[in-house]
Formats: C-alpha cells, sequence, structure tokens
C-alpha cells in the first residue's frame, strides 16, 4: 500500500496535520521514535489552549491521539526509522526492523529536545540528580531543596509548579533580566518558595551516586562557590530533532528546517511542522497551526 502522507513525528504539529488528512480520506502513517505527543507529554499543565481552563500535556495529547485514530490515522510509536528516500516522486521510509512504507507526500514534524547548558559532569548526574522534566521528575524531591536553571517562561512557570514539591526552589539565570512573560515573573515573584540568582550560572555538577553540589561562578565577578543541593531541573531551551536531515533537506544554522511560506522544504513534496522549523515562537497552540498549514498545503499538493 502507497500512502498519500507519512508524517514523522507525533507531537502536536504532527497529530494535527495527521487529523486534517486522515478527515480529508487520506491514507496517513504517523511514525514516532516514542510516545505520540511530543514535548507536550512533559508539560504538567497547560492553561493556555483555548477550549481547556486547564489539561495535562498528557491528557491533551492523549485526546488529539484518539481523534486521529478515529478519522483513521494509522500511528506506529516506538520505532526507529533507518533509511529515508525522499527525492523521488515516491517517498520510501525504511525502519530499523526491516518494514518500509512508501508515500506520495511527507510531513516531517520531529519536533525538539531540552538542551543542555554543558557543564562539566551533567552527563553523569543526568537522571541522578539533574532533570529536564517537572513533571516527570518533580515528585521525586518531595520537602527537598533544588535549583532551576533558565530565565525564560518555561523556566519560572516550572519553578512555580516545582513548589507543590520542594521545600524551596532557588531559580539560576545567566543574564540580569528575565525572558519571561510579565505573568509568569509575577507568578514566580510572588511564590514564597521561589528565590533566584542573577548573573550566575552552573559549571559544575558534583557528587558520588547522586548529585550532591553545584559550583556557582558569578558572571560579574568571577567568584565560584560551591553549594550543596538535592536537584536540579534545567528548562534552557531546546535544539531542533533534525540532525538525520541534514543532508536530505535544507536547514538553517541553527539546524532548523527551512520551509517556504506553504511550509514545503527544499524537496518538493516534502513538507515539515512544529518545533523543527524557523519560527519566533513555539507552543502547543503554534504547533497545531503549523501542523493545520502543513496538512492543508499538503492536500493541495496531492490534489494537484
Amino acid at each position: 500500500m502507497i500512502y498519500d502522507t507519512i508524517i514523522i513525528g507525533g507531537g502536536p504539529a504532527g497529530l494535527t496535520a495527521g487529523i486534517y488528512l486522515s478527515r480529508a480520506k487520506q491514507k496517513v502513517l504517523i511514525l514516532d521514535s516514542g510516545m505520540a505527543g511530543g514535548q507536550m507529554v512533559l508539560t504538567h499543565e497547560i492553561a493556555n489552549y483555548p477550549g481547556y481552563e486547564s489539561i495535562s500535556g498528557f491528557m491533551l495529547a492523549s485526546n488529539m491521539q484518539k481523534q486521529a485514530k478515529k478519522h483513521g490515522c494509522d500511528i506506529k510509536t516506538n520505532v526507529r526509522i533507518d533509511k529515508y528516500e525522499l527525492d523521488g516522486e515516491i517517498k520510501k521510509i525504511t525502519l530499523a526492523n526491516g518494514d518500509a512504507f512508501d508515500s506520495r507526500s511527507i510531513i516531517i514534524s520531529t519536533g525538539g529536545r531540552s538542551r543542555e547548558i554543558g557543564a562539566m559532569g551533567e552527563k553523569d548526574f543526568s537522571g541522578r540528580g539533574i532533570s529536564y522534566c517537572a513533571t516527570c521528575d518533580g515528585d521525586f524531591f518531595q520537602d527537598r531543596e533544588i535549583m532551576v536553571v533558565g530565565g525564560g517562561n518555561s523556566a519560572l512557570e516550572e519553578a512555580v509548579s516545582l513548589t507543590t514539591y520542594a521545600s524551596k526552589v532557588t531559580i539560576i539565570h545567566m543574564l540580569d533580566d528575565w525572558q519571561a512573560f510579565d505573568s509568569a515573573i509575577k507568578d514566580m515573584e510572588a511564590n514564597p518558595k521561589i528565590d533566584y540568582i542573577m548573573n550566575t550560572k552552573i559549571t559544575e555538577f558534583k557528587g558520588e551516586q547522586g548529585l550532591k553540589s553545584v559550583v556557582l561562578e558569578n558572571l560579574k565577578t568571577g567568584e565560584k562557590v560551591d553549594r550543596n543541593i538535592d536537584g536540579v531541573f534545567i528548562f534552557v531551551g531546546y535544539v531542533p530533532n533534525t540532525e538525520v536531515f541534514k543532508n536530505i533537506v535544507e536547514l538553517n544554522k541553527w539546524g532548523e528546517i527551512i520551509t517556504n511560506d506553504s511550509f514545503e522544504t527544499s524537496l518538493k513534496g516534502v513538507y515539515a511542522a512544529g518545533d523543527n522549523i524557523h519560527k519566533p515562537f513555539r507552543q502547543v497552540t503554534t504547533a497545531v497551526g503549523d501542523g493545520t498549514n502543513a496538512a492543508l498545503h499538503t492536500l493541495e499538493f496531492l490534489n494537484a
């Protein structure tokens, strides 16, 4: 069977594209390396998605997946793609287990991953005191003192959510002002459990079996201090998951996929949507919008 569209990545952009295309009676397959939902699954609470006063990222992802399947979209999760052949009229994708799928068009919606800060010991203590997901690991730090690294919306919002568990949260930020919306700043400053240190970075994570302390460096004075801590959560953005496409479609210097106004990549019939493309804002709602646009332009291509 030849699919009309294969969607690589089942985050909000990919699931939305799947919903639109399958409702238009197209044969659609979504392939995801993990569980459908992408980074959205890791978000404890989403309070700015239209139609929901408040909903967990996991539940919103689950609802989207059910809707896509209801309209006939095939979804395969926990798969590893071994080979992409996208330059022909019929695109071919081969999985590591040997299964191969053909399609008339492709939508790349692989999203991104948490960015590391590059401090000494970061990889050693990842999962052993260092986390990039408050929803996943917050309850492991009940009544503990933790740090949050970052100064944007995610860092401040997750710092507030972590006070549900932690006895104290200290935000470490490299700059002397926040890169967050006023509402996020006000919520953070109003929380009595939160403190912050500006113009400072973590240069080293230390411990034995688990994280015990961090080395903080004041970026103005150069002074370094060793501070005991039970855990560190890092929210400094993420890297687009596009490495495998660097010799397939055109990327910019940040590794983001370059698309035109129709969300088409440098290859005919290959589109991209979501947090792996070049754009100024990255929210669930913007990803959904990208998925809608990519799907409708793909539909135009298929019906041409």
